[in-house]
């Protein structure tokens, strides 16, 4: 059997905590999830850090939305991964591209100087570059640990065949790892047609609010319909099951 790695997406200290419960070796730490993820605050990643003894990542990324960075972007994206480092993350993740959807090399090298020493994954910028094999060779040659994608689609399940392709491709050389709508009923099918020996999932249930008195006529978010009674975290019971999917253990 593969030795399977298991990263967890979590979006809070309290969903690190039941990553590591469940039986995920890493997290990925970050705030924003509607967003894709951004870069979680230094109280967060330093609460993570006491209360876990996996391995913790922490998105580097300033805003939602494309992966086309300011200079000022850039100078914040570094000094995220300064403050990453001193709250006592193992590793980072982050990607810069340019207008063209190619690797932003200058950007890349940039960061990956003031991370050396942490982990560092391409995040799914990935799925949005052009030429999705050269971009995985340039990675190679840059160092970068290993790249987190979708296979280009919108789930992994439906990247499968691009996925399969860059895990062969990639030889050892850097981790391919399938990350999106990975759950506990395709894991083990996912594994099979792509050969990723790591992967990436939520494993999140909503949680209800504990608030008596609501107000259903605003939204914190203004225009943008955002449930505030709602709250998605992980749960040891999922990440424990998804886990069980693929290996019989859990």
């Amino acid at each position: 059997m593969a030795n399977y790695t298991f990263e967890i997406c979590a979006n809070s200290a309290e969903s690190c905590v039941a990553a590591q419960q469940g039986g995920a070796q890493r997290v990925e730490l970050c705030a924003s999830m509607p967003e894709g993820g951004t870069t979680p605050s230094y109280g967060e990643i330093r609460m993570a850090r006491k209360l876990i003894d996996i391995r913790l990542h922490v998105i580097v990324r300033p805003r939602g939305g494309d992966f086309l960075y300011s200079p000022m972007e850039l100078d914040i994206m570094e000094e995220d991964i300064r403050m990453a480092r001193e709250a006592g993350a193992d590793g980072v993740v982050f990607g810069c591209l340019t207008p063209e959807g190619d690797v932003d090399r200058e950007a890349m090298q940039k960061l990956l100087k003031v991370s050396e020493g942490l982990s560092v994954t391409f995040h799914r910028a990935f799925d949005y570059v052009r030429n999705p094999e050269s971009v995985l060779e340039e990675l190679v040659e840059m160092g970068v640990d290993r790249v987190l994608t979708s296979g280009q689609q919108p789930t992994a399940l439906q990247g499968a065949d691009l996925l399969r392709k860059l895990v062969t491709r990639a030889a050892n050389r850097i981790i391919v790892m399938p990350g999106c709508g990975v759950n506990e009923t395709n894991i083990a099918e996912l594994a099979t047609r792509t050969g990723a020996e790591e992967f990436h999932f939520s494993a999140r249930e909503n949680r209800q609010s504990r608030m008596l008195l609501r107000n259903p006529a605003l939204s914190m978010g203004g225009t943008v319909s955002v449930d505030e009674y709602s709250h998605p975290v992980t749960t040891p019971e999922r990440v424990r099951n998804t886990i069980r999917a693929l290996t019989g253990r859990g």
